[in-house]
């Protein structure tokens, strides 16, 4: 009985493994060795497991999305906000709109009100923020903005993880990043570091902010966000 109880234990522990590696993988977005081109692989990984399926549908008229970016700081300006100036570029890079930009002091009540403004404006679609998600007496924009959401990204921390992970490995823990949705507004929240920034837009926002991005994109259901307030 003991050996069938370990057999089983074995076997569950190696099909979760086999499962991350997959799922690792399509995250990784590396092109397959078969082809050259991205996310569009059908063949199969030497396990069986379909490549990943996420692509960008050129038939699709592109759709830009109307960002604001807040900075959490209690030293530096705007002329020195190194991640904001980074998620600033990446956001004109991919085609959207930078609809605001601000910095505001690690508090908790000035977070909120920014965050809180921006929901507010029917011209903004997506807020980010650096800054403030570690586990210093300082760091209080997951306190600040958390509140606010309606509903929870859970995805968006795990994902964010994920690819942190496969750069500073365990490091990635002393990060609070966190996603959330508002009265139509996406919020998310990134560390304020500018690779941190980098990891979040390339890794996971610059494809699910794109209209394009197939299976599926948080633009896309960017109409049926408010239904329930419309019934």
């Amino acid at each position: 009985m003991a050996s069938l109880v370990e057999a089983r234990r074995q076997f569950n522990h190696a099909t979760v493994f086999d499962a991350w590696q997959s799922f690792a993988l399509q995250l990784s977005r590396a092109p397959c060795g078969c082809c050259k081109l991205r996310y569009q692989c059908s063949r199969k990984s030497p396990q069986g497991v379909p490549r990943a399926m996420a692509k960008i549908d050129e038939s699709r008229l592109f759709i830009p999305v109307r960002i604001a970016v807040l900075t959490m700081s209690d030293t530096r300006s705007l002329a020195e906000d190194k991640s904001g100036n980074t998620l600033a570029a990446m956001i004109a890079e991919a085609g959207h709109t930078l609809a605001d930009r601000a910095l505001v002091k690690d508090d908790v009540a000035a977070i909120r009100a920014q965050v809180q403004a921006w929901i507010d404006d029917p011209n903004i679609d997506v807020v980010i923020t650096t800054g403030g998600t570690g586990f210093t007496g300082r760091d209080v924009t997951p306190e600040a903005v958390m509140p606010l959401f309606e509903k929870h990204i859970d995805g968006f921390a795990a994902i964010f993880h994920m690819l942190s992970y496969q750069k500073i490995e365990t490091s990635t823990i002393q990060s609070r990043a966190c996603g959330g949705v508002t009265r139509g507004t996406y919020i998310f929240c990134l560390p304020g570091s500018p690779g941190a920034c980098k990891d979040a837009w390339h890794g996971i926002l610059k494809w699910q902010l794109d209209n394009r991005h197939r299976p599926c994109n948080f633009v896309e259901i960017m109409p049926r966000l408010e239904e329930h307030r419309r019934s």
